[in-house]
Formats: C-alpha cells, sequence, structure tokens
C-alpha cells in the first residue's frame, strides 16, 4: 500500500470513528432529554394524582420515596449490567420501560399501585442515568467534560419541558392523563435509535486513575455529596408548584410555569457550561456553584411572602445547581477510573438523596409549614459545601502521595 494509500485510509477510519461518536453521543443525548421529560413530570401533577387516588400531601408524598427507591435498586443493579451487556439494548430496554409507566401513572387511582408504578419507572430512569453518564465517559474519555456537560443539558431541556405540557393539558382539558400520554409517546424513538448503534466498549479497570487500588474513602464522599445536592435539586423541582401554592404566592398554573422556569434555568446554565468546562478546573466550577446556590435559596428563605424573591431564588438555585451534577462526574473521572459499576455508586448516593429528602419535607410540610422546604435544603446545601471540603482534602492528600511515590 502506498504512502497516499494509508494516509487516505488512516483518514477515512478517523472520520468513522468521529461520525460514530457524534451518532452515539447524540443517542445519549436524547435518551436524557427522555430521562428528564420523565423526571419533571411528578412535581407539576402531584395535586392531580392525589386527587386521583385520594390522598392528602403526606401520604402523596409516598411517591417521591417510591421512585427514588427505584432509582436506588436501578443504580445497583444498572452498574453490574453496564460492565457486562452491550450498554445501547439495556438503555433501550429501559426507554421502553419509563414510556410504559408514564402511560398508566395518571390511570391509577390506588397509592399503593401508583406508588409500584413509580417504583418501576424511577428503576428505569436509574438505569438510563447511569447508562449515559457511564457509555459517554467511555465514548470520550478525559475529554468528556463539555460532553458531559451537553448530556445534562438536554436533561435539562426535557425537565424544563415537562411542566409546560402538563400546565397546557390542564388548561385545555382540565385534566394530566394526556400530559402524562405525550410525554409517554415522546420517549419511546430513542429507544430505536440506541438499537441501531453498536454500543461503546465497557472498561473493566478496578483501579483509579492512576492504576493503584480504588480510593474507596474518595468514592464513599462523592457518594456522599451527590446524595446531598441532587436530594436539594429534586425537592427544590417537586416542591415549589406545591410550596408557592400553599403560600397562595400564585394559582397552580402559574406555579407549574415556576416549576419549568426552574429546569429551564437549569437547561440555560448547563448550555453556557459547555464552554466554562473547557476553561476551568473542575473544582473551580463546584465551589461557585455551591455558593451561589446558598445564596440563591437565602432569598426564598429570608422573604418567604415575596413573589419576586421566590422567582430570583428559584432561577439562581437552577442556574447553580446546573452545573454540579456533569461536572462531579467529571472531577471523579480525573482521579478514578468511571466504570458502570463506581458510576452505580454515584448514582445511589443520588438516588438515596432524591428519596429522603423530598419525602423528609413532604412529612413536615403541613405539620410545620411550607417553609421548612427551603429550610431543609439550604441545610442540604450548606453540608454539600463541607462534603466538597473533605474531597479537595482528600484529592490534595492522594495527589501528594502520588508525587512522593513518583
Amino acid at each position: 500500500m502506498s504512502l497516499t494509500e494509508t494516509t487516505l485510509s488512516t483518514k477515512s477510519t478517523s472520520a468513522g470513528r468521529d461520525t460514530g461518536k457524534i451518532s452515539k453521543t447524540s443517542g445519549y443525548f436524547a435518551a436524557f432529554l427522555a430521562l428528564g421529560l420523565a423526571e419533571a413530570t411528578l412535581g407539576p401533577t402531584l395535586l392531580g394524582l392525589a386527587v386521583n387516588t385520594g390522598s392528602v400531601l403526606s401520604e402523596i408524598s409516598l411517591l417521591f420515596m417510591s421512585r427514588s427507591l427505584g432509582y436506588l435498586l436501578g443504580a445497583l443493579l444498572g452498574g453490574q449490567l453496564y460492565d457486562r451487556v452491550p450498554g445501547h439494548r439495556v438503555m433501550a430496554a429501559m426507554l421502553v420501560a419509563a414510556a410504559l409507566m408514564m402511560a398508566l401513572a395518571p390511570l391509577i387511582p390506588l397509592l399503593w399501585l401508583l406508588a409500584v408504578v413509580l417504583l418501576i419507572l424511577g428503576i428505569a430512569q436509574s438505569m438510563l442515568d447511569v447508562g449515559g453518564n457511564t457509555l459517554l465517559v467511555w465514548v470520550h474519555r478525559r475529554q468528556v467534560g463539555p460532553y458531559m456537560n451537553g448530556l445534562h443539558f438536554f436533561f435539562g431541556v426535557g425537565a424544563a419541558s415537562a411542566p409546560l405540557v402538563v400546565a397546557q393539558s390542564k388548561s385545555i382539558t382540565g385534566d394530566i392523563r394526556w400530559a402524562y400520554w405525550v410525554l409517554a409517546l415522546l420517549i419511546f424513538p430513542t429507544a430505536l435509535w440506541l438499537l441501531r448503534l453498536p454500543s461503546p466498549r465497557q472498561l473493566t479497570a478496578t483501579g483509579n486513575g492512576s492504576g493503584g487500588r480504588i480510593n474507596y474513602g474518595l468514592v464513599t464522599l462523592i457518594a456522599l455529596f451527590f446524595f446531598l445536592f441532587v436530594g436539594a435539586e429534586v425537592s427544590l423541582g417537586g416542591w415549589i408548584t406545591t410550596y408557592t401554592v400553599a403560600l397562595g404566592l400564585a394559582p397552580e398554573t402559574t406555579a407549574d410555569y415556576l416549576t419549568s422556569a426552574f429546569w429551564g434555568a437549569l437547561t440555560v446554565a448547563r448550555l453556557l457550561a459547555i464552554p466554562v468546562a473547557t476553561r476551568f478546573r473542575p473544582r473551580s466550577i463546584l465551589l461557585a456553584a455551591l455558593l451561589a446556590c446558598v445564596a440563591s435559596l437565602g432569598l426564598i428563605l429570608l422573604w418567604p411572602h415575596s413573589i419576586t424573591a421566590l422567582w430570583l431564588g428559584t432561577l439562581g438555585a437552577g442556574l447553580s445547581l446546573a452545573s454540579i451534577f456533569p461536572t462531579s462526574i467529571a472531577l471523579a473521572e480525573r482521579h478514578l477510573t468511571v466504570t458502570g459499576r463506581m458510576t452505580s455508586w454515584f448514582i445511589v448516593g443520588a438516588s438515596l438523596g432524591s428519596m429522603f429528602l423530598p419525602w423528609l419535607i413532604g412529612q413536615f410540610f403541613e405539620k410545620v409549614g411550607p417553609r421548612v422546604m427551603p429550610l431543609a435544603i439550604i441545610i442540604a446545601m450548606m453540608l454539600a459545601l463541607l462534603i466538597f471540603g473533605l474531597i479537595m482534602r482528600a484529592i490534595s492528600v492522594r495527589e501528594g502521595r502520588l508525587e512522593i511515590n513518583m
């Protein structure tokens, strides 16, 4: 083979790989769009589901725990599956399962049965979450930072769109059923897209980024960090509609738009974070985001009867929380080998947080008052700041040891 033919062959192979990466990345982005649609539907429809099942708020908050328990089970199962089974098959199956559960949810009149449906939905969502984050790292490796922000940007697009669909469904039909059915139909096509693409090669390394043993202390701290900030994110997105209505700050339809604005702020910020991720270190982005989130939540807590403070605080919290999840994964990739199993432990932490904090708020919402919602969330974010400091200390100690050994 001549030099020219060799060069052309190399370029053709490189172009093919780039095209494959683009196709796979597009599939993961579409899957996270579907994940966002499923995630943000529960909060705006909570009152409607309570009517369907004849439940009060302290009882209907069981749905948050049920879905999050499913998230936990899916995370534990998903990490093992993605390390053994072609990832696109798993993701496609979970997309179909999520669509079916969404279609069933508004038809069920029994709270316990609805909780089972939300449990299955949570399993499907969790395995999509593990899959999207893990497979994207396998495709892009150390260049994953901007793509990870793009992945979660599309989650935000879905999450911002879902409350708008719910609000329109309530306005046009006076019911929440059509919102669930339309959203379920939007999820199906992505499963077909992923099935036609070859899955990326699994990473089976068990060491950290330097090839040594797994730093279990660092993995635990990162999982605890996910527990706190994801619990705060899900609580704000899930309870803001009910909080607004309970305080009489706005009617229910307007409160739905506030929920959409929260997810919309997350979406915009994740788009802006794509170029930011190429210029700043993950630790700097995370510190700025955590501090800004605490300040935004402070507005809601200090001026509880101001609709202006509520809007500013909600938008500020959405903008601040946006980059924490993808940047945390990017930070982990720099110091740990991100396998499906390891990603699953991060998702376990996230699912426990999304299970516990929204449920805890529901237990005290009517007994103590609506202000328990921003108070619980701001406490969680301040604890997240503390855990972040411990993570940075653990990383500094580890890097110091590596320098000594070298």
